[in-house]
């Protein structure tokens, strides 16, 4: 499986606007918790899983988002492809599949994204594989701010 992104469906009158998404679900969300970052451009990279699936939504600002699909999660690809995902608010869920390690890198100064997670944290800390930040590294082309 490939990581997806689920688009919002938008509708709009003289009181407001509404976003929704009426096909997404969330039976296999077991938490969820948001992040946000101090610095601009702050790299949070690589954390994978085997059996963990998780969906992202960008509740502030922007973020690139990055997935790799891992095939050896003792000696990961180097060479694996990275999808990059540039998103905001309005742009969204991202499905991660397992067998993944995503990061992500905000792009603006007031941001705040959230992940959904299909493992408790109790199970989720036996399914957690972590790679340096800039093992593989999309991050260069926008100049996070570990190269300052």
């Amino acid at each position: 499986m490939e990581p997806s992104l689920i688009n919002y469906g938008f509708s709009s009158d003289e009181r407001g606007s509404v976003f929704f998404i009426n096909n997404l679900n969330f039976e296999k969300v077991k938490r969820t918790y948001l992040v946000s970052n101090k610095k601009t451009k702050t790299v949070r990279a690589w954390h994978g899983h085997k059996i963990e699936e998780k969906w992202v939504s960008v509740e502030e600002g922007e973020f690139l988002v990055c997935l790799v699909k891992i095939d050896n999660f003792k000696k990961p690809d180097i060479k694996s492809k990275v999808y990059q995902f540039k998103l905001k608010k309005e742009d969204g869920i991202l499905h991660i599949p397992n067998n993944y390690a995503n990061g992500a890198m905000n792009l603006s100064k007031i941001n705040s994204i959230r992940y959904f997670s299909s493992l408790s944290l109790k199970d989720s800390i036996n399914d957690d594989f972590r790679f340096d930040s800039n093992f593989w590294d999309p991050w260069k082309t926008y100049k996070p701010n570990y190269y300052e």
